[in-house]
């Protein structure tokens, strides 16, 4: 009896980018919609699911545990700001959560069979480029466009040069340091299904025994712990990043 395709395993190792769904013109440009998109709308979904089920029928007395774990990681999460940037900085908490919660759901897709939306570069451009605004905007609120400005030219107009670099190198390494480990996480999972389908099919097994339970080995580190590290190191360096733009709270 022939044994289905789908349990033969993986014949060929492929790695490419998002798949384009469509794409349409507009003003000569072509935009591609890739399912990025798409799984970026299903992440949002999930998180604010995820919200609303914790924090619906809240009360002062006699709390639900949904209700214990919300207040918990709101906490967590505002006094890893307070700790990490001062109380000045408060403010930035929910956004420190959205991008901390987006990261983390966002990555975990692949545990599912999807494609992790932290594997697009173009996610993480576009997470940094917010992150580089908000840097940029804290520095001109507190010394001023002409104090922004000066600041290439420090500590001389020789380092010009060197300072315009240093500037677009803080967002370019932020998404390359996340996109670089999720992406090179997927990879190696790829790799190591694909050498456990070879190594399978060489011991004369039909279907690939070795892929199961071996891979879920290497995966509790390239799809868990990788994930929720990636997602705290980018959000560490953007609370450091953006407190540091500013002075000081004893210099204020």
């Amino acid at each position: 009896m022939a044994i289905p395709k789908f349990l033969t395993g993986s014949e060929e190792l492929s790695v490419s980018g998002p798949k384009i769904i469509t794409s349409f013109q507009i003003g000569g440009v072509t935009i591609n919609f890739t399912e990025t998109i798409v799984l970026e709308w299903l992440v949002m979904a999930v998180i604010l699911f995820t919200a609303w089920f914790l924090t619906r029928n809240m009360k002062v007395k006699g709390i639900s545990k949904r209700q214990v774990l919300a207040e918990w990681a709101v906490e967590a999460l505002t006094n890893l700001v307070r700790d990490t940037m001062g109380k000045r900085w408060l403010k930035f908490t929910p956004y420190i959560a959205t991008v901390f919660s987006f990261s983390i759901f966002g990555s975990l897709l692949s545990l599912t069979g999807l494609r992790a939306v932290t594997s697009d570069f173009s996610v993480l451009v576009s997470w940094a480029f917010i992150t580089f605004v908000l840097i940029t905007a804290t520095k001109i609120r507190f010394g001023g466009v002409g104090g922004y400005l000066k600041g290439f030219l420090d500590p001389v107009p020789v380092m010009l040069p060197l300072n315009i670099l240093s500037e677009v190198a803080t967002p370019t390494a932020l998404a390359l340091r996340h996109f670089g480990n999720i992406a090179g996480g997927g990879v190696i999972m790829a790799l190591i299904y694909y050498g456990l389908t070879g190594a399978s099919h060489a011991l004369g097994l039909d279907i690939p025994i070795l892929t199961v339970g071996i891979p879920a080995v290497f995966s509790l580190y390239f799809d868990l712990f990788s994930d929720f590290m990636q997602a705290f190191i980018f959000c560490m360096l953007t609370m450091v990043f953006i407190s540091n733009a500013g002075p000081a709270e004893d210099e204020t």
